[in-house]
């Protein structure tokens, strides 16, 4: 009875594993590998907040690493391929969004808020070197 109980496990364990399985991709070559991986890591899965493509098993980000591989093997870019992801899901597809008029504060907001903390510890320091002169003399 207990050999058939581990037996029953095991078999449940190994059969357990496919259902986890992704579907496996073939490459015409390494450099078309390697492009896949590329673009994979660099674009954002549209479902999940911040998980690129490679590491989201959402079913949209499944479908969307198909869509690439197929794109890869029918020759496009890098380029072409993420103009059209960005054409169908938006520049929140990006990881690293692109510089324009609408992205401008992502890019510069932090370095503005930086040197606005700096000027602003500036002058509080000068004002209360102030204080102090003036309470000395």
């Amino acid at each position: 009875m207990k050999l058939m109980k581990s037996f029953c496990i095991m078999v449940t364990l190994l059969l357990s594993s496919y259902a986890f399985a992704d579907t496996l991709m073939t490459f015409s070559s390494e450099l078309n590998q390697t492009r896949f991986q590329s673009l994979a890591k660099e674009l954002r899965c549209p479902k999940c907040q911040n998980q690129d493509l490679a590491d989201s098993q959402a079913d949209i980000a499944k479908d969307l690493r198909i869509q690439i591989h197929d794109m890869i093997e029918q020759g496009k870019t890098d380029q072409e391929i993420v103009d059209y992801m960005v054409a169908r899901y938006g520049d929140f597809v990006l990881y690293r969004p692109r510089y324009s008029a609408a992205t401008a504060f992502l890019w510069g907001g932090p370095i503005a808020l930086l040197l606005i903390g700096f000027v602003a510890f500036g002058w509080v320091l000068l004002r209360n070197k102030k204080r102090r002169a003036g309470k000395v003399l």
